[in-house]
């Protein structure tokens, strides 16, 4: 894979701008401007988001539709169905719409498909095999429906409305009763960052509005919403939306109102991930909370994830937390196998990495986890990917993708070949009948050769500024947190140095390396701790590098806090 190292040049007037403004460090004013901050009144805003700054979400289209509908049979005690998403979106968006409405009092149910037996999405067999034979008079869709045209044909079949609320790309909305998608071409509301989860969290604010504007809660508590926000900082990081706006404003606030651990659920959650005695952050939901709630409907069925967060008894709640975590470690070695396999066969066809593309399909591939392990096929060659569970004459595949290659438009030009897909830029989902993933390899291959050059084939390294070690500080340090919660556009600062030796190194874990890096420069010399991880023991292991990616962080452990580099790149 090609790497190519570019440094950010923004324009000094900006820089010396903010710094006066907000009174802050250069570096820090660089790196403001660097994410498009351009004035000290707008770092601030940034920096101090509060729910104060939010705005309201009422005028998405079709909102007012359908807050109508809902407040209706809530009050009719119409039986709702909640229909979600198997992955932490959708989990933590049917929580979310779910317990809102349990508190009005609503006849409310949810249903959450299986991931290999019924697939994504509602189908018409959902709504002619479940809710009709249920009574059920309303669906509520969250992070799903806005491409289930022949599910919706069937429900106004049989009078039963349906009110999508969704957040993947949607060219031709069903005829439903209401689609709440921000990501229409027919909203101009904003909120199109949103994911399922923010959506739902959209509806929920305006539903409670209405329902205090037709006197609703003068004989009922009327609920705070920000208990929500720790389901909406979940679904948020886990489905690797932006950052920015109202998403970072509630994800702040979803962060304290995890650590505050007034979820049964998630107080348990959290113990068997190791954060029952850490401040967690946006990296601990993705990299330790997202992939146990993902594991139940990857490996098994989402449901248990639901439950999971809405128990209300903590020795059920350990339990189900307990299986999670056995679940994830399936997923993790699952993974692993598959993985391996790729790499294998990879090495044996190395003309496969000639091409642009990479459209791989087995039988034995566990479906659950094929998004994980394009990730990491992604990661390590730099390419979109596609990979398929082809069993019974279906495939199921799961693609990712590198910036500047939007799947769902290259998915697009393929749609003759699916029996169904849909998606986003970066990752997309598709179902095929096995005969027709050759036609699909090479019609892929040609979509994204003619839509891309060379260049979206080198992995870009986005350096904020080039950082000697004498520029270090514990207040440096304390400056960067502030920039928090890191995510999607809102990387972790990474910085630049030269000529770093090492002078101390041990291997941790096998496969991590804890070093101290010392660097002289200028009459001026600086020794830092430094931890690289996931490298290669068998490999010589470098005194001395000719340059350095590296971020700066606290490492607090057992009540301590030390600053360290942590490098990314060599």
């Amino acid at each position: 894979m090609k790497k190519e190292w570019k440094t950010y040049t923004p324009n000094f007037r900006l820089v010396e701008k903010v710094r006066a403004q907000l009174d802050c460090s250069p570096i820090m004013a660089k790196i403001l401007v660097n994410r498009r901050i351009y004035s000290g009144e707008k770092a601030a805003a940034f920096l101090n988001a509060s729910l104060n700054d939010m705005r309201p979400p009422f005028a998405i289209k079709d909102m007012d539709k359908a807050v109508r509908r809902i407040y209706d049979a809530i009050v009719q005690q119409e039986k709702i169905l909640i229909f979600g998403d198997y992955d932490a979106d959708g989990i933590t968006a049917t929580t979310m719409l779910s317990e809102f409405l349990q508190e009005t009092g609503a006849a409310v149910s949810y249903y959450i498909p299986h991931r290999t037996n019924e697939g994504y999405g509602l189908r018409d067999t959902h709504i002619s095999e479940y809710a009709a034979p249920n009574g059920i008079q309303l669906i509520i869709t969250v992070d799903c429906g806005s491409g289930d045209h022949p599910a919706v044909e069937k429900a106004n079949e049989l009078g039963i409305d349906i009110i999508i609320t969704d957040h993947h790309s949607v060219p031709n909305p069903p005829n439903a009763f209401a689609v709440i998608n921000p990501k229409r071409k027919d909203c101009a509301a904003g909120f199109s960052y949103f994911a399922g989860v923010g959506v739902a969290f959209a509806l929920v604010v305006s539903l409670r509005k209405y329902l205090r504007d037709n006197g609703f809660w003068q004989n009922r508590p009327e609920p705070n919403l920000k208990n929500y926000c720790d389901l909406f900082a979940l679904g948020t990081v886990a489905d690797m939306v932006p950052l920015i706006d109202e998403n970072r404003i509630l994800l702040k606030t979803g962060l304290e109102v995890i650590n505050s651990a007034n979820r049964v659920g998630l107080e348990a959650l959290l113990k068997i991930s190791g954060l029952a005695h850490k401040e967690a952050d946006a990296e601990d939901i993705g990299f330790k909370l997202a992939p146990r709630l993902n594991a139940a409907g990857r490996m098994g069925h989402a449901h248990i994830a639901v439950e999971l967060l809405m128990a209300k008894d903590s020795r059920q709640a350990n339990q189900i937390a307990g299986t999670l975590d056995e679940m994830n470690c399936q997923r993790q070695e699952t993974e692993k196998r598959i993985l391996a396999h790729i790499l294998a066969y990879l090495d044996k066809n190395p003309g496969m990495l000639t091409r642009k593309t990479l459209v791989l399909a087995h039988p034995e591939w566990h479906e659950g986890v094929l998004g994980i392990v394009a990730s990491r096929i992604v990661e390590k060659y730099f390419r979109p990917v596609f990979l398929i569970s082809a069993k019974n004459g279906i495939g199921k595949g799961s693609g990712r993708s590198v910036p500047g290659v939007n799947l769902y438009e290259s998915l697009s030009a393929c749609s003759e070949l699916f029996e169904d897909f849909g998606g986003h830029a970066m990752a997309a989902g598709l179902q095929i009948r096995v005969e027709n993933i050759r036609a699909f390899r090479e019609k892929f291959e040609h979509t994204v050769e003619n839509m891309t050059t060379e260049s979206h084939y080198s992995k870009i390294i986005s350096i904020d500024d080039e950082l000697d070690f004498y520029h270090i500080s514990e207040r440096l340090a304390d400056e960067l947190e502030t920039l928090k919660p890191f995510g999607t556009d809102n990387p972790e600062p990474l910085f630049m140095a030269h000529n770093v030796a090492v002078t101390y190194s041990k291997i941790l874990n096998e496969n991590h390396r804890k070093m101290v890096l010392r660097q002289e420069k200028n009459k001026h010399s600086k020794s830092l701790m430094a931890i690289q991880f996931h490298i290669n023991p068998s490999a010589p292991l470098p005194e001395h590098f000719e340059k350095i990616a590296f971020r700066v962080k606290w490492n607090r452990w057992q009540g301590r806090k030390d600053m360290q580099l942590i490098i990314e790149e060599t």
